[in-house]
């Protein structure tokens, strides 16, 4: 008796149309999957890969499974991006992204144009801009890092690097910014190297141009620029251990509210600037919306890491004596639905601000005259224009800092008195 593929009718159809599947009776077509939403236009799908959901994209040029099988659920895989081999899910990969054998990559996550990883790596609520670049054995979840103009000079993370972002009492609160929104989008910033077998507790910060050496653990931000860093083990020893304390509460708000605010301004980005790279695709507004639904996911993943945090402030106020810091976790108990909103409200972002009106007038301008490459288009803007671009942004994340900062008067956040 002769097998034949789950729905034959539909791997028949891609066949048809172009794309080269070497060995169909190998791959796995669930249901939901949308034929023309697979180009047929210089595509290639290896033995033994499985394609799931509605919402899963596949653009001219891609290449699926050339390491080992590949399982795709609801993703947005942009033109000649490769994803050699490991499982996928709800995440978006654009031009020329690529991820090596054995990746697991998951939902709210973005890898821009160039960006990608080798072997044996772990993505979840990650965004990677533009050239960045993962080794091998990397935990990298709830992360963005920016920084690089190159595949040539870009932003690395070495082999066997963790970023730990979950904490001992159960928590996930843990984003962490390697360079930023505001000036990473421009592709115009020095890289950031992150050395192998190292990793970093997050929520951090850490600036453009820094290089941490092999083995060190970050556990505090880095804003300078242009440093190297080398860090130190703890002591040996014991001390008491409580949970659900939350001694440093504010930082830790302070740290993801800006992560927050960050993935406003950069939905901004794509809305305003971004859309039309994506439209010359000829499956681009597909790629694009899944990028949208991706950031929109990530901001709901925050929203809810912080709301789990604040259900824990009543029990965490028993232990605490002084009133000073017992208000400071009644206020985020009291108004962390109020907070979140804030995120979720983007309405009149854009026009917030003097600068953005500005710039985005001299990139439609631009437009009219050059060819819609994204990574050409941005690093030819004029210094003067990038720098309206980034004033624009970076009004955009204060707005929504300041606003953080009236809604928890008690919590001095962002340098505020309280």
């Amino acid at each position: 008796m002769e097998l034949e593929p789950r729905n034959r009718h539909k791997i028949t159809a891609l066949l048809d149309k172009g794309v080269k599947i070497p060995n169909p009776m190998t791959l796995y077509l669930d249901d939901d999957v949308r034929v023309d939403q697979i180009s047929g236009d210089g595509v290639t799908i290896y033995p033994g890969c499985r394609i799931y959901g509605s919402k899963t994209v596949i653009s001219r040029g891609a290449e699926i499974g050339f390491e080992g099988p590949v399982t795709l659920e609801d993703c947005q895989v942009g033109p000649r991006v490769e994803l050699k081999g490991g499982y996928f899910r709800k995440s978006v990969f654009l031009e020329k992204a690529n991820m090596g054998l054995g990746a697991h990559v998951r939902e709210g996550s973005i890898l821009e144009e160039q960006s990608g990883g080798a072997h044996c790596v772990g993505l979840k609520q990650t965004i990677l801009f533009p050239f960045a670049t993962l080794g091998s054995l990397i935990n990298f979840c709830d992360c963005l890092l920016a920084g690089g103009t190159s595949r040539k000079d870009h932003s690395e993370v070495g082999s066997s690097y963790i970023h730990f972002n979950f904490s001992a009492a159960g928590d996930k609160t843990t984003p962490s910014l390697f360079g930023d929104v505001p000036q990473g989008v421009m592709l115009n910033q020095p890289p950031i190297f992150l050395g192998g077998q190292g990793g970093a507790v997050g929520p951090i910060r850490v600036g453009f141009g820094n290089v941490v050496s092999a083995g060190t653990i970050l556990r505090k931000d880095v804003l300078n620029e242009q440093r190297l860093i080398m860090g130190k083990a703890h002591r040996g020893g014991e001390v008491p251990l409580a949970f659900n304390r939350y001694a440093g509460l504010s930082r830790m708000l302070e740290k993801n509210l800006y992560y927050l605010a960050g993935l406003v301004a950069l939905e901004q980005w794509y809305r305003y600037v971004r859309q039309d790279f994506f439209h010359g695709e000829k499956l681009g507004y597909l790629v694009y919306n899944g990028a949208l639904d991706n950031l929109r996911l990530a901001r709901g993943e925050r929203s809810k890491r912080l709301k789990a945090v604040a259900e824990k402030m009543p029990e965490s106020i028993r232990r605490d004596e002084s009133d000073r810091i017992k208000n400071r976790k009644l206020e985020f108990h009291q108004n962390v639905d109020q907070v979140c909103r804030v995120f979720e409200d983007d309405q009149n972002v854009k026009s917030a601000n003097k600068h953005g009106d500005a710039f985005l007038e001299a990139v439609e301008t631009r437009k009219k005259d050059q060819d819609l490459d994204y990574i050409a288009f941005i690093q030819d803007l004029p210094e003067a224009v990038s720098t309206k671009g980034t004033k624009w942004l970076q009004a955009i994340v204060d707005d929504q800092c300041q606003r953080m900062t009236d809604l928890l008067p008690a919590m001095s956040l962002f340098g505020g008195s309280g």
